[in-house]
Formats: structure tokens, C-alpha cells, sequence
């Protein structure tokens, strides 16, 4: 087998190229031996460090020790005789080969450790001979010179082995596979023997292993099949218990099985008269669903003959509808002429005061008795163009609740700032309509240091232990029935309560909105 594992993972190392073409990173794969160095510049025996390696072992170029001669045969013959092929080596004599050289490695100079197994010597001595194997097969076989090296430093840590190896023989009680790796490394007289005879060895223990295990498994094979025997000789016991109780309950079942077959005829019976009685009601409930059909399609006759009167009772109420608007209109025509004389006819002075001031003025906690059906006029919409409607009928008053607007549209601001900008802006909104405008803060006393007073626009301000809530509805109950007031605030309470004396109650939001577009 070839020292080198084809599959063998390992980091790729630079300076690999070094190795001697043709020997593709193998050893004992069958390839050429390199030729031997020239003997002036590679000695017989490794000067660095160690014993001298005699020159018919690891001196060796990698074939038999030559016989002792003239140097100039030697060489001819060296050069008429082609190199010997590397031995096959067994898998186990192949790993420990790389493994004694990945051991060895670290300990030798920077300067005699081939390029390529630089990075190799600086692994981790688990990591060495599995990440390098490859690259330090190659070297073992590319280069004697480090091959050499490396035996020297191999055989001085093997002892006496390796001192038997060197002499060609090998102890009967060592491992065969240390005796081929030393072989192969010292490569003695007869090496090529050694590693047949360790291969052989190694194979007749693997066949060893193989004939064991297969008597192992025969002899667990046998003590199974007994055990196996012993437990069928139970079970079969127990079957025939068990084929005993089986044939008792077969007997129960048969029993069983008459008495079922019995009352399978008598349900038989029963199911036949449900049949008939089912088929009878359902002869009565298909009577049933055409009378229903029929009563149904009555029904919907009398229905559109319904809609049809509907209609023309529609459009006759529309008739009388638009009679009864022409009728009105008349009627409010002649009310406005008549009021106009009977104003002349009492020559009505211009009031000075209107409802309102009373109210500001007198600030009375007296109730005020409401008067019939204002109700029916109060309104209740969050549509942003109601307030444009409302404040368009005329002689509006429109009633702010103060603090609600302010802090719902420009809570940031300071109070006094919150006042100020909500009467300007109110203001604008007198200027543009002609309406009455009175704006409520709630307060134990008039405040000082406000703006003055835009034309047309009230400020209140509620006395002690009084809201603004209160003061609002109080100015909503002073004005006659029919004017219009429309009062602005988000609070539920003071809606509801101005609704019911008639009041147009609307959110805080459409006066925001009517604010910011002035």
C-alpha cells in the first residue's frame, strides 16, 4: 500500500513543488527510487547530531547495501542498473512510518527540514501526522538526504530495536509493524524482507481478528439460538393455554353471535315500519311545503300590491307636501308684513340691551322657568360647516365655552396667551357675521391684564363657587324662544344641557378649524 493516503486531508503547504517529479507523493507505491546523491556531498553516515548511521543502513540510497568495492564499478553499475521499485507497504506500517517522521520533525534544525514541511513541524502534535501525512510521504521518498535525518533521530529514540534493525534482524517478540517502519527508514541488507514479513504478519493477525470475530459470533449464534429454543418451548406453552382460552370465548362468541342474529331480525322489523311511517311524513311535509309555497306566493302578490299603494301614497304625500310648503310660505309672508305694520303701528323703540347683557349684569342665581317646546329647534351635528350655517341666520349669538376651546386647540400656550388669541380671533368672526359673541372663562374674579375687547364680543368670567358650564346655560335660558344660539364646547355635559332649553350645541373642533381659516 503506498505510504502516501490518496484521501488524505492536509493543508496545502508552500514549497510542495520541491519534490522530485515522478514521485507523485508516494511511497512504496511502486515509483522509482530517486538516484543516489553523489557520495562526495551526501556522507554515509548524518553529521547532525545523533549516531552515525552505518552506510549499508540508512545511508542507503534506498536500494540493498552494495557490497564493499571499487567506487568507480559502483557507480556504473549504479548507472547500468535501473532503481528498484517502492515496496507496497500494509496501511498500518504506512501510518507509523508517518508517524515516527511527524514526531521526529519539530526536533530537527530550521535549516534541515525540507521547504515544504516547515509549516507541517509547526502543527500540533495530534494535527502533524493527519493534516501533513501526505506532504511528509512525499518528502521520505523525494529526498534521502532527509530521509536520513530523519532515521538517525528515529533510531536513537528506538534502542535496541532499532540497533537490531540496523543489523538486519528483527527480535521475535516485537511488533511487526515497528520492525517495517524502522526497516523502511534504515533500509538495512534485506529491508524488503522485513516489510514482506510484517505485511504477512500484519494480514495473518487481521485474519486472526477476522476468524475470532466470526467464532465469537458463531458461539453468540448458538447461545441465541438456545436461548431462542428456550423461549419458543414457553410460548408454546402459553399458545396452548392461550388456544384453550380462545376456544372457550369462540364458544361465548357463537352464543353471542345467535343472540345478536336475533335481534338483528327484530331491528330489522322495527327499521322496516320506521320506513313506512318516514315515507307517510314526508308525503305530509311535501303537502306542507306546497301550501307553504303556495301561502308565500300570496303573500308576495298582496306584498307588491302593498308597495304599489305605498308609492302612490308617496307621491301623493309629496303633492301635499309641496301644497303645504307653498301654504306656509304664504302664510310667513304674511306674518312678516304683518309683524312689520304692528312694529310701526307700536313704534318700538331700538333696545339698547340685548338678553345676554342682562345676564352678565344681573348675574342672578334665580332659575328661569323654560319655556314650551324650544327643544324642537336644538340641533346636535359635528359637521364643520354647520357653524357657517348657524351663524348665517339671523341675529345669531353665538355662546364660547372659553377654557375648552382654548386647551383642545393651543393647550401650549400660557392662559393669559390662550385668552388673548381666542377673543382676537373671535373678533374677526363678529367683524365678518354681525352676530353677538360671548365667550365664558371660568373664574373667581374678572382677570386683569386682558386685551381689549374686540367690537361685537362679550368676556365673562364665572363668580366664585360658579362653572362656566352654569354661566353658559344661564345665557342660553335668558334668550327668547326662536333665536338661534349656538353654543361652542366639547364638554358632553354642557351640550346635553343646552340642547334642552334649545341651544345648537357644537363641538370645539369646527370653531378651531373656522379659527384657522380666518
Amino acid at each position: 500500500m503506498p505510504l502516501t493516503d490518496p484521501h488524505d486531508d492536509h493543508l496545502p503547504l508552500e514549497g510542495s513543488s520541491t519534490a522530485a517529479p515522478g514521485a507523485g507523493g508516494d511511497l512504496g507505491a511502486g515509483a522509482p527510487e530517486p538516484a543516489r546523491p553523489d557520495p562526495d556531498v551526501l556522507p554515509d553516515a548524518v553529521p547532525t547530531g545523533g549516531d552515525p548511521v552505518p552506510a549499508t543502513g540508512a545511508g542507503a540510497a534506498g536500494s540493498d547495501a552494495d557490497p564493499p568495492g571499487d567506487g568507480a564499478a559502483d557507480t556504473d553499475a549504479a548507472e547500468a542498473t535501473p532503481p528498484e521499485p517502492e515496496p507496497v507497504l500494509p496501511e498500518p506500517v504506512r501510518q507509523r512510518i508517518v508517524a515516527l517522521t511527524a514526531a521526529v520533525l519539530p526536533g530537527l534544525p530550521a535549516d534541515e527540514v525540507p521547504v515544504p514541511l516547515r509549516r507541517v513541524a509547526k502543527f500540533a502534535p495530534n494535527r502533524r501526522a493527519r493534516l501533513g501525512g501526505s506532504v511528509i510521504a512525499a518528502q521520505l521518498t523525494a529526498d534521502p538526504l532527509f530521509r536520513q535525518r530523519v532515521t538517525a533521530r528515529v533510531l536513537t529514540d528506538a534502542g535496541d530495536l532499532g540497533a537490531a534493525v540496523v543489523e538486519g534482524t528483527a527480535p521475535a517478540a516485537a511488533d511487526p509493524v515497528e520492525v517495517a517502519a524502522l526497516a523502511y527508514l534504515v533500509r538495512p541488507r534485506g529491508w524488503r524482507e522485513l516489510i514482506d514479513a510484517s505485511g504477512a504478519a500484519v494480514r495473518a493477525e487481521a485474519d486472526s481478528a477476522v476468524v475470532a470475530e466470526l467464532v465469537r459470533e458463531a458461539e453468540q449464534r448458538a447461545t441465541r439460538a438456545e436461548h431462542d429454543r428456550a423461549v419458543a418451548r414457553v410460548e408454546a406453552e402459553k399458545l396452548r393455554d392461550e388456544l384453550a382460552r380462545v376456544r372457550e370465548e369462540l364458544g361465548q362468541l357463537r352464543e353471542e353471535s345467535r343472540q345478536l342474529q336475533r335481534s338483528l331480525r327484530e331491528t330489522q322489523v322495527r327499521e322496516r315500519r320506521a320506513n313506512e311511517l318516514l315515507a307517510t311524513e314526508r308525503g305530509r311535509a311535501a303537502r306542507a311545503a306546497a301550501d307553504s309555497d303556495a301561502e308565500l306566493r300570496r303573500a308576495r302578490a298582496r306584498l307588491a300590491e302593498a308597495e304599489a299603494a305605498a308609492g302612490v301614497a308617496k307621491a301623493s304625500a309629496k303633492e301635499a307636501r309641496s301644497v303645504d310648503d307653498a301654504r306656509l310660505w304664504l302664510l310667513l309672508e304674511t306674518i312678516g308684513q304683518a309683524a312689520v305694520g304692528l312694529r310701526r303701528e307700536l313704534a318700538l323703540d331700538p333696545v339698547d340691551k340685548l338678553p345676554a347683557d342682562f345676564v352678565a349684569d344681573a348675574f342672578t342665581d334665580a332659575p328661569v322657568t323654560t319655556q314650551g317646546g324650544p327643544a324642537a329647534r336644538a340641533r346636535d351635528t359635528d359637521d364643520p360647516a354647520r357653524l357657517d350655517q348657524l351663524l348665517a341666520l339671523p341675529r345669531a349669538h353665538l355662546v364660547v365655552d372659553g377654557y375648552n376651546v382654548t386647551k383642545r386647540g393651543f393647550g401650549e400656550m400660557s392662559l393669559e396667551q390662550q385668552r388673548k388669541r381666542l377673543i382676537t380671533g373671535l373678533g374677526g368672526i363678529a367683524a365678518q357675521t354681525g352676530d353677538e359673541v360671548t365667550v365664558v372663562f371660568d373664574g373667581a374674579e374678572r382677570m386683569h391684564g386682558l386685551p381689549p375687547t374686540p367690537r361685537g364680543v362679550r368676556v365673562l368670567f364665572s363668580r366664585k363657587g360658579e362653572t362656566a358650564d352654569e354661566l353658559i346655560r344661564r345665557l342660553v335660558r335668558a334668550e327668547p324662544p326662536g333665536r338661534p344660539v349656538v353654543v361652542v364646547s366639547s364638554d358632553r355635559e354642557v351640550a346635553d344641557g343646552v340642547r334642552r332649553h334649545g341651544a345648537y350645541p357644537l363641538g370645539a373642533d369646527s370653531l378651531l378649524r373656522r379659527l384657522a381659516r380666518s
